[in-house]
């Protein structure tokens, strides 16, 4: 009789646990309705505050889409059916929060920012997108929704220096990153391979810096204009996402060197022209005036300086007698010392522009401002690290190698894609992150700012390749960023996925098909 109580109360819980709305990432708190809403021609939209305008035209636009309904805005009054915009004075979800109600007459998304209002219009279209056709209509099941994120950092970093793939492209994964609640994407555009951003006092930068790529040195100079930066970043505002560029310092500086070598610190046999010269002030103007030229294409306030690996190449920093005369100046006993220096330097540099600095785990020095400064953490195998970090008050985003690091393989029986001693970043690894396995101290919890999976492009060639180390782990990585972990089930998260799978094939996504699962049942996609 117990064993029976005890089965009853399994199968009850798992019935609950299934009764799922189909959201990705799943929302924190979502109650069934015992009604349909029918979106049609004689829909109407409102909305109660201006500002919500340009989402009311994101609505409008994806609706279309979706229904081949044009939805006007106007006034509630003659309408069959009505979806509400609110901005309410109210702060009852925080900042990125909302909420949703519905019956088979009206939805109301309201929200205390115009943010808030967006993520709640990207889980009704969820809806839509995945809701049959009655009668001509797009009949969708009614759901009231209260929801707000786990981090207010949902990150996607991609590498475009190793391979350049262009503003159509990025434009494509910031659509993708909107869908799934993601809302900082992390550019990677300078590195060894290649100067991918227009500096106008520096035009040398792309037309030389921008030859070549991970895979062919010889590759014409492929880069973005100021003007195509303006586009993406115009782009990516309008699904609040905001795009923060990475210009690497003091290593990995190759294509800036191969422009401009008067400001090369040198570099090894493998990793030539490795590192800027902290030991020519010409250096520190020719970097900041980069920097101010950035700092204005990109206003979210945020730069990020790298400053990791540069022992891979500062092998001739020690017989540099500028850095010698540097090192007796400031009293640095060092090269690590010389590193700090230089990392401090550019930092100031970057404050006094109003933005705040992020940097690599690599780079953490009690002498940076704490309030200025925010630390990624990647390497997965240094959790002191990132504790030392956090135990001198810096904020930090979480990106560990494992399962983080989108370039890693998904499957066993890959072979093109990176391993860590075997190891590799399955889509239920990025689906069970959560910053509680490196972090237990409450006052360290409070400096989390959120999670990023980094896409490194050295064996991503393509667009198909990029497709194909991406999808579908970037909605693993979007339920992981923002619904409880206590809320979270990979099984039902993958019948979830389901149907998003089939969404990837229609537009062409050439994602990697593993097996998933459809109510208890696995199939694999293309069979």
């Amino acid at each position: 009789m117990k064993r029976l109580f005890i089965l009853l109360l399994c199968v009850c819980a798992q019935r609950a646990f299934a009764e799922q709305v189909d959201i990705i990432p799943l929302p924190n708190k979502s109650t069934r309705v015992n009604a349909r809403f029918a979106l049609s021609n004689g829909t109407a939209l409102t909305i109660n505050d201006k500002s919500l305008k340009s989402t009311a035209w994101y609505l409008q636009t994806e609706l279309l889409k979706v229904s081949g309904f044009a939805i006007p805005l106007k006034d509630e009054k003659g309408r069959h059916t009505l979806i509400r915009l609110n901005k309410n004075k109210k702060d009852e979800h925080g900042l990125q929060g909302y909420a949703i109600s519905m019956d088979q007459h009206v939805v109301t998304v309201s929200a205390a920012t115009d943010e808030g209002v967006f993520n709640g219009v990207v889980s009704l279209l969820q809806l839509f997108q995945k809701a049959g056709t009655v009668n001509g209509a797009v009949s969708v099941q009614c759901w009231n929704i209260v929801d707000k994120p786990l981090y207010g950092w949902r990150g996607l970093m991609l590498d475009e220096s190793r391979h350049f793939f262009g503003k159509e492209k990025v434009k494509s994964i910031i659509d993708w990153m909107a869908y799934y609640k993601l809302n900082r994407f992390h550019w990677h555009l300078t590195d060894q391979n290649g100067w991918r951003l227009e500096i106008k006092k520096y035009p040398l930068l792309t037309l030389v810096g921008g030859i070549g790529n991970y895979t062919n040195k010889f590759a014409k100079a492929a880069y973005y204009t100021q003007d195509d930066i303006k586009e993406v970043v115009a782009y990516a505002a309008a699904r609040f996402i905001e795009v923060i560029p990475e210009i690497d310092m003091p290593g990995h500086a190759r294509a800036s060197n191969m422009a401009y070598p008067e400001f090369s610190g040198g570099g090894t046999d493998k990793h030539p022209e490795f590192t800027f010269d902290p030991g020519n002030q010409g250096t520190y103007s020719y970097l900041s005036n980069i920097l101010k030229e950035v700092n204005v294409l990109f206003p979210s306030g945020y730069l990020h300086l790298g400053g990791d690996e540069v022992h891979f190449g500062n092998k001739q920093w020690s017989t540099n007698k500028g850095i010698a005369t540097l090192m007796k100046q400031m009293r640095l006993n060092s090269l690590p010392a010389v590193e700090q220096y230089f990392v401090s330097r550019m930092a100031d540099t970057v404050k006094a522009m109003g933005s705040k600095v992020l940097l690599w785990d690599e780079a953490v020095s009690e002498k940076l401002s704490k309030d200025q400064t925010i630390f990624l953490w990647w390497r997965h195998n240094k959790p002191e690290q990132l504790n030392r970090a956090l135990s001198l008050g810096f904020e930090a985003v979480l990106c560990p190698r494992l399962p983080l690091y989108f370039d890693f393989v998904q499957d066993s029986t890959h072979r093109s894609g990176r391993r860590w001693n075997g190891q590799f970043s399955r889509l239920e690894d990025v689906y069970a992150y959560s910053h509680e396995r490196e972090i237990r101290s409450e006052s360290h919890a409070r400096l989390i700012k959120g999670i990023q999976a980094n896409l490194w492009t050295e064996t991503v060639h393509n667009e198909q390749r990029l497709d194909f180390m991406l999808f579908p782990r970037i909605s693993a990585l979007a339920e992981a960023a923002w619904t409880l972990p206590a809320n979270r089930n990979f099984g039902l998260f993958e019948s979830r996925l389901s149907k998003d799978v089939i969404l990837y094939k229609r537009k062409g996504i050439n994602m990697y098909e593993g097996k998933y699962k459809i109510e208890g049942k696995e199939f694999i996609l293309n069979d």
